[in-house]
Parts: C-alpha cells; structure tokens; sequence
C-alpha cells in the first residue's frame, strides 16, 4: 500500500522533476548553439572534376594512415579509409593521443564542370558533445593536405550551428 503522502505527491514530483530536466536540456542546447553530438558538415565546391577532387583525398588519406606525421604533435594522421565509390568515400580518423575514432563521409556532386562535395565528420564516442573542433579539422585536414584549398574556384560553407566549435578552431592543433 503506498503511503498518503505518495499518493498525494509522488506524480506532483515526479511531474517537476521531469520539467526540470527538460528544462535543463533546452537551457544546454541553447547554450551550446550547435550540433548536439560533436559532428561537423561542410559543403565545398571547385571547378574540377569530381573523379580528381575524389581521387586527391584518398591519395591524402593513404599518405596520411600511419602515426608518422604526428610525432611532433597535431592530428595529420591515423586516418583509414573503409569505402570509396565515384559518390561516396567513408574514411575514419583516430585521434592520436586519445583514441577516439570520428567517421567521415564526403559525398560527391558534379554539376556540369563544378564539383560540390558535402562533409561530414561525427564522432563515434556517444557521450561527445564538444570537441574543439576536432571534427571540422578531419575534414580541413584532409583538404587542405591535398591542395584542394589552392584549387580553381575553391568554395568553403559551415558554421557553428552544424559544426561544433567552428569558430574556435585551429587545425595546427587538432
């Protein structure tokens, strides 16, 4: 039998307890002002072939497989490619120090000679909300590692509304 007191109460608290908490995570995803899960999407394009900007970032992910190029720090490193197709390349970054492993997925479109490309880097860690960037510079990365940024009509789109701590960023670092 339950107490007075309960019966009288507990769906009272109960009620306040879960407006508080809902409360609590819009207050959070306000502040926050991104993504909620540490994830980045960026859209590019060039006046290029879309077969050459896809085959500059395998090239740039294979250079790029081993912990060689972060011996003196930076994240230029340990990236894996699992998929690549005409349209699609799925490739995984582990960070060096920590081990956190974020998937990447560049999804390609060529629209008469200009090649728009979306990216988007998430991390695989599901308790991840900030990330200092680090997703944004998987995709920079890999970008700028190639030439792509030097290439013929080179555009870059994001944001800090769907890439976490894009304003902060610093690639040197991460």
């Amino acid at each position: 039998m339950r107490s007075r007191f309960c019966r009288d109460n507990c769906f009272t608290m109960v009620s306040g307890l879960l407006l508080g908490a809902s409360t609590l995570f819009v207050v959070i995803v306000c502040a926050v002002g991104g993504p909620l899960h540490a994830s980045c999407t960026i859209e590019w394009s060039w006046d290029a072939k879309c077969s050459d900007v896809n085959n500059a970032i395998v090239k740039q992910i294979a250079l790029w497989k081993t912990d060689d190029n972060c011996k003196g720090g930076g994240e230029k490193c340990l990236y894996a490619l699992v998929s690549r197709t005409d349209r699609i390349i799925k490739a995984t970054h582990t960070t060096p120090k920590k081990g956190y492993v974020d998937d990447l997925t560049f999804t390609f479109t060529q629209n008469s000679n200009i090649c728009n490309v979306n990216g988007h880097s998430t991390s695989e860690t599901w308790y991840a909300v900030l990330d200092y960037s680090t997703n944004y510079c998987n995709l920079n990365n890999l970008i700028t590692g190639a030439g792509l940024d030097k290439a013929k009509a080179y555009s870059e789109t994001t944001s800090d509304r769907i890439c976490t701590q894009y304003s902060s960023r610093n690639c040197d670092k991460y």
